[in-house]
């Protein structure tokens, strides 16, 4: 009685090139957590966060809104790889107009100035993390004509 072992074997591009969702997963998880700490680095400093109102933003919001904003990031490689004829270059252009349009409310929103600065920043610093580590994913990932 011979027995054979089917092994799935993947395919080369599968192996060497690994998905967008599981860099840009780590990549936001980085992210959120470099953010939050600098954010309470600076609100240890003595930065409020606190806007016109009064109210101030939690430590813990840094970790959420990195979080849930680089996942948007993602979605929009992942889509791009698929969609787009030149990915990276259209999510690098994209993402950077995004992460300019971003700081408009830290401008806008009354805080202080030192409390927008460092919010500015935190959002640039998230994209420095997350943007290039999408980027290379999607370096080999042009759509085919059809």
């Amino acid at each position: 009685m011979s027995t054979t072992t089917d092994l799935a074997v993947p395919s080369l591009a599968a192996s060497v090139r690994p998905t967008v969702w599981r860099h840009g997963l780590a990549a936001a998880t980085v992210a959120s957590v470099v953010t939050t700490t600098l954010a309470a680095v600076a609100s240890a400093a003595g930065v409020s966060f606190a806007d016109g109102s009064g109210v101030s933003l939690p430590v813990l919001a840094f970790t959420q809104l990195t979080f849930v904003f680089s996942m948007l990031g993602v979605v929009l490689a992942a889509v791009l790889a698929r969609r787009a004829r030149r990915p990276r270059s259209t999510f690098v252009r994209t993402t950077v107009a995004l992460t300019v349009l971003s700081v408009v409310p830290d401008a806008t929103f009354g805080f202080d100035v030192a409390s927008a600065l460092i919010l500015m920043a935190l959002h640039a610093v998230a994209a420095a993390i997350v943007i290039p580590v999408l980027a290379r994913r999607l370096v080999r990932n042009a759509a085919t004509p059809g």
